[in-house]
């Protein structure tokens, strides 16, 4: 099933996500879905609060899989700016510093709780859908300087979208 994605303005995309409960969730359902959506999107990551599911899990492109109830536990002081963009805000780009390297503990599909290490874009994935499951928007994370151009350039997208690639970092 493919979900729809909830507007820039909805309430669950500034709510902290509960946790997943394997006992009483379906994991693989919940999972296949959002990878659905996130493929029909051409999106790199997606959280569910950004289809309004309230839930601690975000599913990730690629050999696409999804983690539940993660958790970054460690970071390197090493960080790198780059242009980041969301499926929620079309056409709005801004040049966000995180983290390098992540080290983060979560739960994969079967139950199984995993602690790894991240790098380069998948690093970067993993912050920005925690950030969305912890209430968080990315733009937040922007220099006002940043922000500002990116919401510009983003008006000038919404206008006439026809006159704009797609970027994907």
């Amino acid at each position: 099933m493919k979900y729809d994605l909830v507007k820039p303005n909805d309430p669950a995309l500034r709510t902290s996500c509960e946790p997943f409960d394997f006992a009483t969730g379906n994991a693989q359902e919940l999972a296949e879905d959002l990878i659905t959506t996130m493929e029909h999107y051409n999106g790199l990551g997606l959280a569910a609060n950004q289809v309004g599911i309230g839930l601690r899990v975000f599913v990730l492109r690629g050999d696409p899989y999804a983690v539940f109830n993660p958790k970054i536990v460690d970071t390197s002081s090493q960080e790198v700016m780059l242009d980041e963009g969301c499926l929620t805000y079309p056409g709005l780009y801004v040049k966000v510093k995180r983290p390098s390297m992540i080290r983060v503990r979560f739960t994969d599909i079967n139950g199984q709780t995993k602690t790894e290490k991240y790098t380069g874009m998948t690093a970067r994935i993993f912050q920005h859908e925690i950030e969305h499951l912890d209430g968080g928007l990315f733009y937040n994370n922007a220099s006002l300087y940043h922000r500002e151009r990116g919401f510009n350039t983003q008006k000038k997208y919404l206008r006439h979208p026809e006159r704009y690639t797609v970027k994907q970092p």
